[in-house]
């Protein structure tokens, strides 16, 4: 029988890459160019076949990845509903800071899960690209007008902390999520004690990523 507590964070993460798709696809059209329209849009399909794979991966264990998607559908939902960018930049920022701290989360969590599982989650989630299109398209928005500096610092503390708010709903509401971290399985060393250690380290990787931008975290 499955684990649960896999077929959650695999479900999360299938939904994650279906909107990530969506998302970015739908940014394509407010690109400033042809260039980034085609690179966008390669982006989403790299997007939806890491979805492909992740809903595959959640088969090969024996559920169906529909309904485990379906409890994340809403919390998710409701983080892009509220994050809802207003213009181009706070788009590729939204992406940037919030493919960073997803990646980090699950990397710090790959530990606890099997081989196979935890090989394809770290492919899942290698660089698409999206990382260095939105630091030099930002960078450069910021050289050419100083003042876009200061609303994308603002609007990169609030994208850090309604994820992190999300996050800790669907912890309280997902019980086996937790019990990946109380209950690792044989020979793996557990080394993060609680959720505010967590929070501590994806708050530092996401400080790191603002400074690559000159952003105040």
């Amino acid at each position: 029988m499955s684990n649960p507590a896999v077929i959650d964070l695999l479900g999360v993460l299938a939904f994650g890459e279906l909107v990530a798709f969506e998302r970015t696809a739908n940014d394509a059209k407010f690109a400033p160019g042809v260039s980034e329209k085609i690179t966008l849009g390669r982006m989403a399909s790299n997007e939806y076949r890491h979805y492909e794979a992740v809903s595959a991966r959640i088969i090969e264990l024996g559920a169906d990845p529909i309904a485990a998607m379906e409890p994340f559908v809403e919390p998710l939902n409701q983080f892009h509903n509220t994050m809802k960018p207003s213009n181009w930049l706070e788009g590729l920022l939204k992406a940037y800071v919030g493919d960073g701290i997803t990646a980090d989360f699950y990397r710090e969590i790959s530990v606890y899960l099997d081989p196979q599982t935890a090989t394809l989650v770290n492919e899942v989630l290698g660089d698409i690209g999206i990382a260095e299109f939105a630091v030099d398209h930002i960078k450069q928005a910021i050289a050419n007008d100083p003042k876009n500096a200061g609303k994308l610092a603002l609007w990169g503390r609030r994208l850090m902390g309604e994820m992190i708010s999300q996050a800790s709903l669907v912890a309280k509401t997902r019980p086996a999520l937790a019990g990946l971290f109380l209950n690792p399985p044989a020979g793996v060393e557990v080394d993060i004690d609680n959720m505010s250690t967590l929070v501590s380290r994806l708050t530092v990787g996401h400080s790191r990523r603002m400074d690559a931008l000159g952003l105040a975290a």
